[in-house]
């Protein structure tokens, strides 16, 4: 965004190659996705225009200037085809040499030889019992399917889960064996190899086991902090979020502030910044700013390891960092464009990469976006370090938020306020980060002191995030994929372009405060959530369960935790829970217990019950841990206990019997629950099938049974009593079960004879949160964030 600053106005920046750049970025894209021999033709085809219109031009520029520099922006554009098209089909035949494809594709078993290129990532597996696995980004060096090796140099991506793959260091030399596959395609992985056994690794490069070594260091000085800022200082110092909690990270993208914990240009921006503040107040001149900067970066990409997305990340910093500190801002333009297409250029896979992307728009908007705003608020008298603080965040914000909203298929309101809020928190915590893993090396206890100052940011960060996701209307639906990108960069771009009028200016800023403040207590009281009259709640947490009885204001009862915390913890967040009076866990399934530390964050938990069955182990000590942590007392009821709270009675109906020998006993060992609340009857079956359904039957009678809210046993599943339903006749079946599970669930023919008994069914994977309530009219269902593509409220 070009304006007027103090040196008079400002000139349009040179956008050759900024075109160039562009062109081999969208060449490059395309190129991925088709064969070498399309980016040869597209090379040539591109290359002999080119040289005709260059030579045209060059023949006499100053007959026509006008023509001449628009003509040398479309001769940049084909130049930018020519490389990008080039550069990518190499790297493509590559990829698909007959050597390796053919392995790939008859699934072979091979034994390789590899080198590590980035740190190994945990793949969830999502199921108890079931191991740890992990995707390692590799370079093959060599291959040998029962004859002689045969040498390669593509990348590829093992899949392992014996845990030495874990440790494994950036840079590392690996001989392992495993079965190979074909890639998912669209990047320049040549196959996908599934590690059989344990890797026989080399000894990783001296950098690389120095700055594993720092790491460590960081996590074992953050090991006594509270969990929030134990996971995030190192996500914000090094981009380490393998102890960063799952609800933290699901804030952190509601309110657009993930780019914070992925290393990326703002991280070392940070760093780099406070050096040339530093070296500025000092007076140092540009050259020794710059030189500075670099070594600062320098040490900064070592913390971080110098894998390829820290590297990228450095180069797209240092490029704004040095056109600010050698006094030329304008020259900053082809200087992003030029790393960016030497960049795409040696590696084509970056097109195709959402964090390079998201570093890319970043700069641009640090160096195009913020100077006009900061010039423009100092001018109106802020002072000029907040200035900066405003207008940075805000740019970048505005520059990526197209490639967010493609990505996620959401826009966030809040991320510019929650950005501007965290933004003085994030350079005390990252520096402090720093200085505790430098020190973590020479002096623990040191280093666990500066660790635990740069908890408090962190703690600040991690408030701003929670409330900030917690907001009315936090995030909206927005078209995913590129036609929502491009649609948002256009709005974004008309509204850039008319705010540099004053008057559209201030009929913007009207209409803004207009819409907000007429639209926001419409989103909260029309919305019908949280749903007044709620007698009971079934969260969408995906193939698991988590239901909620509302108790009083801010109190309520939780049956069973779904499988992951991020989903339980927005449900009861959206709902305005603060205190759990009871959680039952009708069994330890994972997909009831996997979501346990959800319920209870940032919310006290005063008792649980829980099914007598105590497995499967690994569900049952989990509830046990997390209790003992908060010293929550845990019991298992008997038939008929009974507890009440306010107007609600919950009695525990079953299991009356210890059931075994059974397709699956923990299922058929659920405690069922009747709630009875405001003359309504409530049966909660965990995921009772027909052997304990008939149980019940005979133990309870059907009169006992009678419910007018049913939340329907095993998310759906055809194990049902025709005779136990028949006994209940709900009034509303409500199923919780995961869109397009594995599983087959639920099951239509036994949902269709609910419906044909006159029941109304509704779905978690179609409709989203649903509650029944109760209101002068009589029972009443409720929808809540319904996703695109789901059934409409």
């Amino acid at each position: 965004m070009s304006g007027t600053g103090r040196g008079g106005p400002a000139k349009t920046p040179d956008l050759r190659l900024a075109g160039c750049a562009g062109a081999i970025w969208l060449t490059s894209l395309v190129g991925l996705e088709t064969s070498a021999r399309v980016g040869v033709f597209a090379a040539v085809a591109a290359t002999i225009p080119a040289v005709a219109l260059a030579a045209w031009l060059a023949r006499s520029p100053g007959d026509r200037p006008g023509l001449g520099r628009w003509g040398w922006l479309v001769v940049a554009i084909l130049i930018g085809v020519v490389c990008g098209a080039a550069s990518t089909a190499a790297r493509v035949a590559a990829r698909d040499g007959p050597p390796l494809r053919e392995l790939a594709e008859r699934r072979a078993t091979v034994q390789v030889e590899l080198t590590v290129t980035d740190d190994p990532r945990p793949v969830r597996s999502g199921l108890a019992g079931v191991p740890q696995s992990y995707a390692v980004p590799v370079r093959l060096r060599s291959v040998r399917a029962g004859g002689p090796p045969v040498r390669v140099a593509v990348r590829a991506l093992v899949l392992a889960s014996d845990p030495g793959w874990r440790a494994l260091l950036p840079g590392t030399p690996v001989s392992a064996s495993g079965r190979l596959a074909p890639p998912r395609g669209g990047d320049l992985s040549a196959a996908v190899l599934s590690a059989t056994g344990p890797p026989t690794a080399g000894t990783a490069p001296w950098l690389q086991r120095a700055a594993g070594a720092l790491r460590t260091g960081l996590r074992t000085a953050c090991t006594g902090l509270p969990s929030g800022p134990r996971g995030l200082l190192p996500g914000l110092v090094d981009g380490d979020t393998s102890g960063l909690d799952p609800a933290v990270a699901e804030d952190f993208r509601a309110t657009g502030m993930t780019h914070l914990v992925a290393v990326s240009g703002a991280n070392l921006a940070i760093v780099g910044g406070l050096v040339l503040a530093l070296a500025r107040w000092c007076r140092a001149g540009p050259r020794l700013c710059a030189l500075l900067c670099a070594l600062a970066m320098a040490g900064f990409v070592i913390l971080a390891r110098p894998s390829p997305s820290v590297l990228r990340a450095a180069v797209m910093c240092g490029t704004g960092l040095l056109a600010l500190a050698l006094g030329r801002p304008r020259s900053a333009v082809p200087a992003l464009a030029a790393a960016v297409a030497l960049l795409i250029i040696i590696d084509p896979a970056l097109a195709v990469d959402a964090g390079f992307a998201l570093s890319v728009a970043a700069t641009a908007g640090l160096l195009l976006i913020a100077p006009g705003w900061r010039d423009a608020l100092r001018a109106r008298r802020i002072p000029a370090g907040l200035a900066e603080a405003l207008a940075v965040p805000a740019a970048a914000q505005v520059a990526c938020s197209p490639i967010i909203a493609g990505i996620s298929g959401t826009v966030s309101l809040v991320a510019v306020p929650a950005n501007l809020l965290a933004e003085p928190a994030v350079a005390p915590a990252t520096v402090l980060g720093v200085v505790a893993a430098v020190l973590s090396v020479p002096c623990a206890g040191a280093a666990a002191f500066a660790a635990w100052l740069g908890s408090w940011p962190a703690r600040w960060l991690v408030a701003i995030a929670r409330h900030g996701a917690g907001a009315p209307a936090a995030v909206l639906a927005w078209p995913a994929g590129t036609a929502g990108a491009v649609l948002l960069a256009v709005l974004l771009l008309a509204a850039l372009l008319a705010a540099r009028r004053p008057a559209i200016r201030v009929l913007a800023a009207v209409a803004a405060a207009s819409a907000v403040a007429g639209a926001l207590p419409v989103a909260m009281l029309a919305s019908g959530w949280p749903p007044a009259g709620a007698l009971v709640v079934v969260c969408d947490v995906g193939q698991g369960d988590s239901v909620v009885i509302p108790v009083a204001a801010g109190q309520a009862v939780v049956v069973d935790a779904g499988p992951e915390p991020v989903a339980p913890d927005r449900c009861l967040r959206s709902l305005g829970v603060r205190e759990v009076s009871l959680l039952v866990i009708t069994h330890f399934h994972v997909d009831h217990t996997g979501g346990i530390e959800g319920v209870y964050r940032g919310r006290r938990v005063d008792a649980i019950i829980s099914s007598p069955y105590p497995e499967p182990e690994a569900g049952h000590d989990q509830v046990l841990a997390a209790a003992q942590l908060r010293s929550t007392p845990v019991s298992a009821p008997v038939p008929g206990w009974t507890w009440t709270a306010g107007g609600l009675r919950l009695t525990v109906l079953g299991p009356a019997h210890r059931m075994t020998g059974t397709d699956s006993d923990p299922n058929n060992n659920s405690l069922v629950l009747l709630a009875a609340v405001a003359g309504q009857r409530i049966l909660l079956t965990g995921d009772a099938e027909g052997e304990e359904q008939e149980d019940l039957l005979t133990s309870v009678g059907a009169e006992g049974l009678r419910a007018d809210v049913l939340k329907f046993a095993h998310h759906g599943s055809a194990k049902q009593s025709p005779a136990f339903l028949d006994a209940v006749r709900p009034a509303v079946a409500l199923v919780s079960v995961g869109p397009d599970n594995s599983y087959g669930l639920p099951n239509e023919s036994v949902l269709e004879a609910l419906r044909r008994s006159g029941t109304l069914v509704l779905r978690t994977d179609l409709d989203g949160d649903v509650a029944a309530t109760l209101d002068g009219h009589g029972l009443r269902v409720v929808r809540h964030g319904v996703a695109p593509g789901r059934r409409p409220p």
